[in-house]
């Protein structure tokens, strides 16, 4: 996994990472964002109908080892559960192919993003921290939201609790170029649907959570048998726009099955991995190409350059 070209590319993750730190301070061994995680392994089976749409190897085989890992928002390593602030929930999967071989689909549970670019997601990340609740209207971040409709609407969406990070939709929200055997290429966006459907609680029952509610009971729930999502993609039609994370397609598009993942245990060793690991947005596999989304370079460098700090930390 290779720092982009673009030095402009890496100096803005660079910004980003200060800002980040600046936000929820300096936690060594932890993300910038989404801290809080835990890391389980299971397998991908690829759907039937699935080389329609790729060529890519962990859709032609059987089956596929997986790594996964749930995360809370933010980048404070102990932040309850049950806060507002933990919302949207992650979910990376990693794919295994081989040795030193694999390719990656990182998500979360809002469907969509609240900028297009990273320079604007900068702009609003330090909107957001100059907006204290001592700071007189028009806040900064107000100000942000007023003159950015897609970041206002990513605000403004419901983000439900779940009653289990097992039932809850998480979406991949960049476009990706898949290609099949035949050489035909379409646009799609990955969506996890879990298997058990969503399931929402109400605002007096997220009170009573506990502080780790949501990772305890995760990994009960495999304790107990697996828990399966089944992946799809939802296929763009001409017009959609395949670089604008804040655009969401109609739901009138088509769903492609891309297979089912099944997660059964929980790392006995999360912590020192979810430190090791570093996922990477960009595919970096035959079959499934970036688009020309903005944010794909800039997110794997972020990842990269935090991957890289985390992995040295001795805390």
């Amino acid at each position: 996994m290779p720092l982009p070209q673009d030095q402009r590319i890496v100096a803005l993750a660079q910004d980003l990472l200060k800002q980040f730190e600046a936000m929820f301070g300096p936690h060594p061994g932890f993300r910038p964002a989404h801290a809080k995680g835990l890391m389980l392994t299971g397998v991908f089976k690829p759907a039937a109908g699935a080389q329609s749409l790729t060529r890519a190897p962990h859709v032609v085989r059987e089956s596929t080892p997986v790594t996964a890992r749930f995360s809370n928002s933010t980048g404070l390593p102990a932040l309850p559960d049950n806060v507002a602030e933990a919302n949207p929930r992650g979910l990376a999967i990693r794919f295994n192919l081989a040795e030193h071989v694999h390719t990656d689909i990182v998500s979360h549970s809002a469907d969509g993003f609240p900028v297009r670019d990273g320079y604007q997601f900068l702009e609003f990340l330090r909107a957001a921290a100059a907006s204290g609740p001592d700071v007189p209207s028009p806040k900064p971040v107000e100000v942000f939201l007023g003159s950015h409709p897609g970041a206002l609407a990513f605000v403004q969406a419901p983000k439900p609790f779940p009653s289990s990070l097992a039932r809850q939709t998480y979406y991949a929200v960049t476009a990706y170029a898949f290609t099949n055997a035949a050489g035909e290429t379409r646009f799609g966006r990955y969506r996890i649907i879990p298997e058990e459907g969503n399931d929402f609680l109400s605002d007096d029952k997220v009170a009573a959570l506990s502080p780790d509610y949501h990772f305890n009971e995760i990994a009960e729930h495999v304790g107990k048998g697996p828990v399966r999502f089944r992946i799809v993609v939802q296929i763009a039609e001409p017009g959609d726009a395949t670089d604008d994370v804040t655009v969401h397609w109609p739901e009138s598009r088509r769903l492609i099955d891309f297979g089912t993942l099944e997660l059964n245990a929980v790392m006995s060793d999360s912590l020192a991995q979810q430190k090791h690991i570093i996922f990477d947005p960009v595919p970096r596999v035959d079959g499934i190409e970036s688009s020309a989304d903005p944010l794909l370079e800039l997110r794997a460098a972020v990842y990269l350059l935090s991957g890289r700090q985390r992995r040295v930390a001795k805390a």
